[in-house]
């Protein structure tokens, strides 16, 4: 014990540039998180943006505290973060996907998707549980080598360094991995949606592009730290970049806020919620009764229909999806059409006949919305298609 406090004393404790930075970034990931937490609706996409950086900042927490030398105040808690490393990339990915697929994450079918953090804690229960004289030859390995080593108990069990000696490939294999993951749900988007109106600041399909752009920096700059700098210091380099980012995605959202708006406090919107109806209920109206189907489809009348106000409707169709009412409609109903334009049940139908059965109330709004979202003409995707009952 005597050993151990000795070389504890000679950790000297640090201030600098690159400290002030790291601290600055964790706190401002807390405080944004909580906002996110907060202010975000149970299962909206941009929950899991929040926890991502929420991992991250308790990430570079211990970051900070070993840079620091602080950690030795708190040894129990050296490397105890390195699990939320492994979950940052996939909430990053969740996020992109709940925010371009409008689908729910749920643990029944995206399980796997936890199942490398979770193999990677059970491996470490042994040094989790390890005495203090197996954390602080870790810390000291990694910054202070030079002070020596305390002696560990000969039956001390060092089986999970096993799978930790290879922790930072697997940190490279998860970002490569979400980086697909992610940039295949980018392209998907790309392909199915024309261009958002002009009149929202930054859609979907913008703001997760620049997320995966980021990915691709973040991944690059990950692999030259480890390259370059062995075991741990190199980190705070990456923690200083994780501020750089926290900042910028700071910057977009109080960008998007309506603080910013010239008619925020009167808003037309602010006394229209206190129904509860949420996109949810209305995408559920629509495909449950087909109400997109019909070609009398109008905003007042689904307001009606659903007992509430055209805005509210308005707004909420435009939040969740970057489109107005029309162009929402429309999309499904050519999504539907395209179905039909390649079923052999339907062959005997005109294509203006199917854009009837969808809901289009003439020829010609048909042709140019197929065109707007598809990229060519409901006639030549016909024929460039082949029905897979054929």
């Amino acid at each position: 014990m005597e050993q151990l406090q000795s070389i504890l004393n000679q950790i000297p404790i640090r201030h600098d540039i690159a400290s002030h930075l790291m601290l600055l970034g964790v706190v401002q990931g807390f405080f944004l998180s909580f906002v996110i937490f907060a202010r975000a609706r149970k299962n909206s996409a941009i929950t899991f943006l929040g926890w991502s950086l929420f991992f991250q900042s308790l990430v570079f927490l211990d970051t900070y505290l070993c840079y620091t030398g602080l950690i030795k105040y708190m040894l129990h808690f050296n490397d105890s973060t390195e699990v939320f490393v492994l979950l940052i990339a996939p909430t990053i990915y969740f996020f992109t996907y709940a925010l371009l697929e409008r689908k729910p994450i749920t643990l029944k079918k995206h399980w796997p998707h936890f199942l490398l953090p979770f193999v990677y804690g059970l491996s470490q229960i042994n040094y989790y549980k390890g005495p203090l004289a197996v954390k602080l030859n870790a810390y000291l390995g990694a910054y202070y080598d030079n002070l020596g080593y305390i002696p560990v108990p000969d039956s001390f069990n060092f089986t999970y360094h096993i799978i930790k000696d290879e922790f930072r490939w697997m940190i490279l294999f998860s970002f490569v991995l979400y980086l697909v993951l992610s940039a295949r749900l980018v392209f998907k988007s790309r392909r199915k949606k024309g261009l958002a109106p002009k009149k929202i600041k930054l859609d979907k399909y913008a703001f997760s592009r620049n997320t995966v752009a980021l990915f691709v920096f973040l991944l690059i700059f990950l692999f030259l730290i480890f390259l370059n700098h062995d075991d741990d210091s190199g980190d705070h380099y990456i923690a200083i970049l994780q501020t750089v980012i926290t900042f910028i995605t700071t910057f977009f959202i109080i960008s998007e806020s309506r603080f910013f708006e010239n008619s925020w406090i009167a808003d037309k919107y602010e006394t229209l919620t206190s129904n509860g109806l949420n996109f949810i209920e209305i995408e559920s109206f629509i495909h449950d009764n087909n109400y997109f189907k019909s070609s009398e489809a109008t905003l007042n009348d689904l307001a009606k229909k659903l007992e509430t106000n055209p805005n509210l409707v308005s707004k909420l169709i435009n939040t969740e999806t970057g489109s107005n009412f029309n162009d929402y409609i429309n999309q499904k109903r050519v999504q539907l059409a395209q179905e039909k334009l390649i079923k052999a049940e339907y062959a005997h139908l005109t294509v203006e006949a199917i854009g009837n059965l969808v809901g289009f109330s003439s020829k010609s709004a048909f042709y140019n919305a197929f065109k707007k979202y598809v990229g060519t003409s409901p006639s030549q995707y016909s024929k460039n298609k082949v029905s897979p009952e054929l």
